[in-house]
């Protein structure tokens, strides 16, 4: 046991190095792991202490995901109109109007409203039900809620004018059959908050869900992942590329330094935003 401790202790003191005094997050860390080393409590294998103080997966499951909306655990929402999807809309829409636009993992995002707005037709994914159901709420928008046939446990909240449709069910059991395929896709949050070991599975699924002339706009991160963890992780551009150059285009429309407050409390000291449009290669492209 004292050994188990013992290294317990020295993981714990790796993490909390990375992470800047002061910050309220590091704090709940260190109190939840002090009552456990007190108290003699292993963490259980394939576990860990979350910057909230709380016991997840290594390998976030959906089930981790929804605990933290439980919790208002959702630092990574947004309360605004991401800068970024207003800046590219255009290359998005690539001079065409009233397209179908996916929004993976989409959360309670107000970009969909937004895009909804502006006579888009726009279906997102998101496994937490209170994320839906806080969506519709909050943009004052009436809806049905409805099973989906031949999907078992699923079910898609629609808005009553037609424009929004989100499907509450894990986004790898989400397929075209379901929904169609898209004339457009707004990635952010989504790439860079799915494991690692599950990034094949997600590029391809969203090729699969990739129409003939979709415009998919990626925003990702790049940071040292030695001194965090994730999520967010990493995603460089050569992760996009190892990810989607067989079957996609992929152009790099915009690289900048992000480094916040927020990151340094991270424990980081450089934070690059990439922003890449990803399209399907056509018989005549070369490869990436």
């Amino acid at each position: 046991m004292c050994s188990l401790l013992t290294s317990f202790g020295v993981a714990l003191a790796r993490t909390l190095e990375v992470t800047a005094v002061g910050s309220i997050d590091s704090v709940k860390v260190q109190i939840s792991a002090s009552r456990m080393m007190s108290a003699g409590v292993e963490i259980p294998e394939g576990k860990r202490l979350n910057q909230y103080g709380d016991l997840e997966n290594f390998d976030l499951t959906a089930e981790d995901w929804m605990i933290r909306w439980e919790k208002r655990h959702i630092g990574f929402h947004k309360d605004e109109i991401h800068e970024l999807l207003q800046k590219y809309l255009d290359i998005i829409l690539n001079g065409r109007k009233q397209i179908r636009i996916f929004v993976p993992l989409c959360g309670k995002s107000r970009d969909m409203k937004w895009l909804a707005d502006q006579g888009h037709t726009v279906v997102g994914v998101e496994v937490s039900e209170i994320a839906v159901k806080e969506f519709f709420a909050e943009q004052n928008l009436s809806y049905t809620q409805e099973s989906v046939q031949g999907f078992a446990g699923a079910e898609v909240f629609q808005s009553t004018d037609g424009k929004l449709f989100l499907f509450n069910c894990n986004m790898f059991d989400f397929t075209s059959v379901i929904a169609g395929k898209f004339d457009g896709i707004w990635d952010r949050g989504s790439l860079v908050a799915v494991n690692p070991s599950d990034r094949q599975h997600y590029a391809k699924l969203m090729t699969t869900l990739m129409d003939k002339g979709c415009q998919y706009l990626l925003d990702a991160f790049t940071y040292d992942q030695e001194k965090l963890s994730g999520p967010p992780f990493s995603t460089p551009p050569h992760v996009i590329h190892d990810l989607y150059g067989q079957s996609c285009n992929i152009q790099l429309l915009q690289s900048s330094d992000a480094l916040t407050d927020r990151q340094r409390m991270w424990g980081l000291d450089s934070f690059t935003e990439q922003v890449h449009l990803i399209t399907l290669k056509t018989n005549t492209d070369s490869c990436a």
